[in-house]
């Protein structure tokens, strides 16, 4: 038997009969695990403390886990809501984009309401920059719902055509698209080429109040990735916003 687990065992001085009899299974179970089966989890646990092997040392089949250390190396920072967000870093961020800026949100007041980040959009495309804006549709039934949850009812429809004044004249350039959804918003996202800035969406909870993480990575199974995967598929059902 030349599977690790039966290597392991033989180089700690231990046979089928004594890890039976300490784990309380029939020998032949045993046997099958050293020619391959992968014991339940609290057997392996058992296993990875008298071989003193690691788990994928003795099963070198096993999925493994994303490692953590990969995942946090794509935080950059975590701010505990979005009004701890110092006021220039949206501007930051997006003033960074060589290729790609990105905005998907209910309505993103703050940032529509921003002279610098508005033009600074303007200024982007025209340089070239892909930017896309993708906003609640105002008589949207998640919009409505949202803003029920927030306890100001219409009070989020009002905010969205807020929005549309300060980002409506973008979509006169053509690097520009300007669209609206109508989906249930797990997170709001800006985007600026690898770089993301993310607000998640608590219940009952404004979005100032939310927390917001600054991640940066290229990963294909990435957190970057995976938020970017999202804004697409929003993405696909937009439809322009026009005449609002």
């Amino acid at each position: 038997m030349n599977h690790p687990l039966a290597r392991a065992l033989r180089g700690a001085g231990i046979n089928a009969v004594d890890v039976a009899s300490r784990l309380g299974v029939d020998p032949k179970t045993v046997q099958r695990w050293m020619t391959g089966r992968q014991p339940y989890p609290r057997h392996r646990d058992a296993l990875v403390k008298m071989t003193g092997w690691s788990p994928h040392d003795l099963w070198p089949e096993m999925s493994r886990p994303t490692d953590p250390a990969t995942q946090a190396d794509e935080v950059r920072i975590v701010y505990p809501h979005r009004s701890a967000v110092p006021a220039d870093a949206w501007v930051r961020l997006l003033s960074r984009a060589d290729h790609e800026i990105a905005i998907l949100a209910y309505s993103a007041l703050f940032l529509a309401e921003n002279v610098a980040v508005t033009d600074l959009l303007r200024e982007k495309a025209r340089q070239g920059v892909r930017v896309r804006i993708a906003l609640g549709d105002p008589a949207g039934r998640h919009v409505a719902s949202r803003g029920d949850e927030e306890r100001i009812g219409a009070g989020m429809s009002a905010r969205i055509r807020t929005a549309l004044v300060g980002f409506g004249p973008l979509a006169a350039e053509s690097g520009v698209a300007l669209g609206l959804h109508d989906t249930v918003l797990y997170n709001s996202i800006c985007r600026s080429d690898d770089e993301l800035l993310v607000s998640s969406h608590i219940y009952g909870r404004p979005g100032a109040h939310a927390p917001v993480l600054h991640l940066k990575g290229n990963r294909a199974d990435g957190m970057v990735a995976t938020y970017l995967a999202s804004f697409e598929r929003v993405w696909s059902v937009v439809k322009p916003a026009i005449g609002l």
